[in-house]
């Protein structure tokens, strides 16, 4: 006969929800946009087509590897809230019964400790007048800069007073990404989940294009208001419940794969070309593109695929994406500094990307290990979540953790 002790941990276990095991190539993916993210801030100061490279490479690749930061930022944002979706109907069996006190704290262990730990470095770099962390705008001062940023209001904040010093400007995604979680379960418990919640999603999502365009009027806003952000969330939510509700098999894994990939292809390298043609509509090629391509990317790990061989490194990238995004501004600045130091010779330019990229992995990787990683198990078991961090991810948010 079981003991009260083995009946309670039989208990324990049974009652312990389901895990969103990693999916590879939704990491690769993320993994891919983080890259470009820190590409982009270093090709802002080290262009690209100023170095030696431009002699040997199309101009039209060169501007797709340096110039695709903002639009990776809306591909983290579909794979978002595709995977806390996905997590989401995993653990609680659909979003009509999201369990409030439970999303909350999975969110607040995973995005406060390092968001508090930024705020911080940062504020002290400003104090301390370090190079490139001083806040100096019309209008700006270190406590509007804190403020904004553990309020999630930054974007706005950047929006009435001017860009902020790189360190800050980041966090302009993460101030998007949270306010719609903050809302987007209390929506699901209030719609039960039903059609009327699909109907606002997609309602939202299609939307992207008119929102930017009706802000076309200030430049900083119209890229980090809070509107076009969160339908590239709807965007992967739909997928999400799309691939929860229905069961694809290997070849439409395969064709949704192929699509996305083509869309996303599209954008990058003939961005310019789509522009012309859709104007603001290519921002809804990319988040559609990047939805068929996650969702696929899911079927097909259902269906027991394995992950492409030789992409590892890529997906660890997109494993550590929440670390890398918060932190790789203080590699670019470095090696910016060491780029003068050393002459700054634009023609040789090209060789600081190689050293910036790993260092900035580097970077983030030490960080997810010593602090980020130790301080959401800690929360999680005081919040009695558990001490173990659901490997789903979400990106830009980036975050890793899927909840």
């Amino acid at each position: 006969m079981a003991t009260g002790a083995s009946v309670r941990a039989m208990s324990k276990h049974v009652s312990r929800p389901p895990r969103l095991e990693r999916n590879g190539g939704i990491d690769a993916l993320r993994g891919l946009s983080i890259l470009l993210v820190v590409v982009h801030h270093l090709a802002l100061r080290i262009p690209l087509k100023r170095t030696a490279l431009a002699d040997y490479l199309p101009g039209r690749l060169l501007a797709a590897l340096a110039y695709n930061g903002y639009e990776a930022v809306f591909v983290f944002f579909v794979i978002s809230g595709f995977l806390i979706t996905s997590h989401s109907m995993t653990r609680w069996g659909s979003l009509a019964t999201i369990d409030l006190r439970a999303f909350y704290a999975r969110r607040l262990a995973r995005i406060a400790p390092c968001l508090l730990a930024l705020v911080a470095i940062l504020s002290a770099m400003h104090v301390g007048r370090v190079e490139h962390y001083v806040i100096m705008g019309n209008g700006q001062s270190l406590g509007g800069a804190a403020i904004s940023a553990l309020g999630f209001f930054l974007n706005w904040y950047e929006g009435k007073t001017g860009w902020l010093p790189g360190g800050w400007d980041v966090l302009w995604s993460l101030s998007i990404e949270e306010v719609f979680y903050l809302g987007f379960p209390v929506v699901c418990r209030l719609l039960r989940g039903g059609r009327a919640l699909v109907v606002g999603l997609a309602l939202l999502a299609l939307s992207l294009p008119f929102t930017r365009a009706a802000l076309a009027g200030n430049e900083i806003w119209q890229e980090k208001a809070y509107l076009p952000g969160m339908a590239a969330i709807a965007m992967g939510i739909l997928a999400a419940m799309a691939g929860h509700r229905f069961t694809g098999g290997p070849k439409l894994a395969a064709a949704l794969c192929v699509a996305g990939g083509l869309g996303l292809a599209s954008v990058f390298l003939a961005g310019d070309v789509l522009w012309r043609a859709l104007r603001d509509g290519i921002m809804l090629v990319l988040t559609l593109s990047a939805a068929c391509l996650v969702l696929g990317c899911h079927w097909r790990q259902r269906a027991s695929r394995a992950p492409v061989r030789g992409f590892g490194w890529l997906r660890s990238f997109g494993q550590l994406s929440y670390e890398i995004y918060l932190t790789h501004m203080f590699v670019v600045f470095a090696v910016l500094e060491c780029f003068e130091a050393a002459g700054g010779a634009m023609r040789a330019g090209f060789w600081w990307y190689a050293p910036a990229v790993a260092s900035s992995w580097l970077l983030g990787a030490l960080v997810a290990r010593a602090f980020s990683e130790p301080a959401n198990r800690a929360l999680l078991r005081r919040f009695g979540e558990g001490g173990s961090t659901p490997p789903g991810g979400a990106g830009p948010s980036l975050s890793r953790s899927a909840g």
